[in-house]
């Protein structure tokens, strides 16, 4: 039997929540267990539903999206949590993503890649299209580079060889069996690297380890 995904969908556009909640609803191993209007009634919404991914909206007239990723990923046990935005907020996504968020979607986005990324999120899988992502991070001006580039090389620097070349290739995008198959090791060999650098680096998922990567200057 197919685990059921509880999900969270959170935007002031009431249409959008209408849309994607319709979408979802659909789809059998996927539940909407709550809509919010707000980044407000995040916090009460997950405590009272668990959901497992949350589907955020960036502007939101009170709280916006990026605040309440960052107070979800401070919970004990957090959601996974995907953000849906435009374009035009790209330096918010980027910010939200070292925040913790699992990926992002444009609200464009084809429905049944939607339904993917809620599944991939759900088993803590990035939605983070490299070619996408390069555009997000050429368009940020952050104006502190120099000292990033210094912070981000010294942590990786407390990474063994090995574990460092499967940061580089998760910052390519890389699943953990394209990982496996490139640098000639067991999808399981993989996986333990994957845990050992987020534990010394101090990370949450796979996102920010692909955003140190670039901080770094490695891709």
């Amino acid at each position: 039997m197919t685990e059921v995904v509880n999900v969270l969908i959170v935007d002031d556009d009431a249409l959008v929540r209408a849309g994607l909640s319709m979408m979802l609803a659909g789809v059998p191993e996927l539940r909407i267990v709550g809509e919010a209007a707000d980044g407000a009634d995040v916090p009460a919404l997950v405590e009272s539903t668990r959901p497992d991914v949350v589907l955020m909206d960036i502007r939101m007239p009170k709280v916006d999206g990026l605040a309440a990723t960052e107070a979800l990923r401070r919970r004990a046990d957090p959601p996974e949590i995907v953000i849906l935005t435009t374009f035009d907020t790209d330096d918010h996504v980027l910010r939200a993503l070292r925040a913790g968020a699992t990926g992002f979607l444009l609200k464009d986005t084809p429905p049944a890649d939607i339904v993917a990324a809620v599944r991939r999120a759900a088993a803590g899988e990035p939605i983070l299209s490299p070619s996408v992502t390069r555009q997000l991070i050429a368009h940020v001006a952050d104006g502190d580079d120099g000292a990033r580039l210094r912070r981000a090389a010294e942590q990786l620097a407390e990474l063994s060889e090995r574990e460092r070349e499967v940061a580089v290739a998760i910052a390519h995008g890389k699943s953990n069996a394209e990982i496996s198959a490139e640098l000639y090791m067991s999808v399981a060999t993989v996986k333990a690297h994957v845990s050992r650098v987020l534990t010394k680096l101090g990370l949450n998922n796979r996102v920010q380890i692909a955003l140190l990567v670039h901080d770094a200057g490695l891709v």
